[in-house]
């Protein structure tokens, strides 16, 4: 009698061998779905699932806790003032103490019934990481347009600079590892976007041993697609930062990319003030820096720090820090062209100087003030 309460108390004690992570923004009607679906393809295992909310206004951390109030296999991790679906994968993994980990989205989309057979082959075969794929015999992209087919081969087509040839599918979302090959990756993980499958592969300090499993692509339930500008924009950055972030700080570069969007935003006010309204060149030059200044923080808020986007009120205040920040930019940037148009008189010369001044500086106190976070490089 003492055993079999012994042996009950172990077995309560005993955690999860699966932790499924599901990264959510607004996916509040998906949720109770999703749960019901692992409920009943994971009768025969021991599992969890972490849903990594990034602070939905629909409520749905607050949905998936209601679920784990009567299932503690149901569990919450709602972040604040940071969004990234990457990064949310990373802390859901980091989270669980299961031996095995899967990554799937929380739109119904991925094809939960394969998990069984993921987990069955990461402990029957010798690899390290199990692939559902869209690309590989059997696998379809279910209704996508021919647009966003097209957009997904070219993504892949890139993808070859870091992952192997052999792999059919690297963009694909829906996936299982082993926690010791997630353990010698993790402290080399960009998690920049939402291609983790890619920066996994790509920071592995050994080849990753993969099968891939087809499946079929699902149509979105409820709720509406995250794919914007602002992914293709971030998967640019991963693969740079994979690159080339040994050398130079991605952060670093897609700020130098926005900052040269800004010369051609501040060409175009200065030569339309300048050469075609006749306006003084130092009112021309302040007013074209007031331009490039604006159009700088508010793109690299929507893509270089959009993992911290300022929304709302928080946007005014950003904006007016960066101002702040950059006034003493922008005065460099005013005198120093000033100075040399009234030495040579060559407008274009004169205006680089001042945007290399400010562009410097603009960069460092955008980095402290506006944006700052601990630990950001």
């Amino acid at each position: 009698m003492q055993g079999d309460a012994e042996t009950s108390q172990t077995a309560l004690m005993a955690g999860p061998e699966l932790a499924v992570i599901v990264p959510t923004f607004n996916e509040v009607e998906n949720v109770p779905r999703l749960v019901e679906a692992l409920r009943r393809c994971l009768t025969d295992y021991s599992w969890e699932v972490i849903f990594v909310d990034d602070d939905s206004a629909d409520e749905t951390a607050q949905a998936v806790r209601v679920l784990g109030r009567t299932d503690a296999r149901v569990r919450c991790l709602q972040r604040l003032r940071r969004r990234g679906l990457s990064s949310a994968c990373v802390e859901g993994m980091l989270a669980s103490t299961a031996p095995y980990l899967a990554i799937m989205d929380g739109d119904l989309q991925h094809d939960e019934r394969l998990l069984p057979q993921m987990l069955d082959t990461l402990k029957k075969e010798n690899v390290d990481i199990v692939i559902g794929s869209r690309y590989a015999s059997g696998g379809t992209v279910g209704d996508w347009s021919d647009s966003r087919v097209s957009l997904s081969r070219f993504a892949t087509r890139l993808s070859r600079m870091v992952v192997p040839a052999e792999l059919t599918d690297p963009m694909s979302g829906f996936f299982m590892l082993r926690r010791e090959a997630f353990a010698e990756s993790m402290r080399r993980l960009s998690a920049i976007g939402f291609k983790l499958l890619v920066d996994l592969f790509a920071s592995a300090p050994r080849p990753l041993r993969f099968r891939e499993i087809p499946y079929q692509f699902r149509t979105r339930q409820a709720g509406a697609s995250k794919l914007d500008s602002a992914v293709v924009w971030d998967y640019a950055l991963l693969l740079l930062d994979k690159l080339v972030g040994h050398v130079v700080p991605v952060r670093f570069a897609a700020f130098t990319v926005v900052g040269l969007m800004g010369v051609a935003v501040h060409f175009a006010v200065l030569s339309s003030m300048f050469q075609w309204m006749h306006d003084s060149f130092t009112v021309s030059q302040a007013t074209a820096t007031g331009f490039a200044m604006t159009f700088n923080f508010w793109v690299n808020n929507e893509f270089t720090y959009s993992d911290s986007r300022l929304l709302g009120w928080r946007w005014v205040r950003g904006w007016l820090s960066f101002v702040a920040v950059c006034s003493v930019g922008a005065l460099a940037n005013v005198g120093v062209a000033s100075y040399l148009f009234r030495w040579n008189s060559a407008w274009v010369p004169a205006a680089l100087a001042g945007i290399v001044v400010s562009s410097v500086w603009n960069y460092f106190a955008t980095s402290v003030f506006t944006w700052a976070r601990p630990g950001r490089s």
